[in-house]
């Protein structure tokens, strides 16, 4: 993989983390692909660990597994 930068995953409700990620472009984060999940710190149910708030929806974009992220549920620091 190229061109990417590692971002982190917060929740926006309690600044929970939620992920580091490897992620291509300069858009917003409307999705994560599973295969670039770099450091994953939930428990697989796409739930914040610390308040339990649902930030994002299983999906299939462009035939790969990935997470649609609920806008307005996290924020990304670089």
């Amino acid at each position: 993989m190229s061109n990417f930068k590692t971002i982190k995953i917060y929740c926006s409700g309690c600044n929970g983390r939620l992920y580091e990620y490897h992620k291509v472009g300069s858009g917003l984060l409307v999705k994560c692909y599973k295969d670039r999940i770099k450091e994953d710190y939930t428990r697989g149910d796409l739930r914040c660990p610390a308040c339990g708030t649902a930030f994002a929806r299983e999906g299939m974009i462009r035939g790969k597994p990935a997470h649609k992220i609920i806008q307005g549920k996290v924020y990304v620091k670089s």
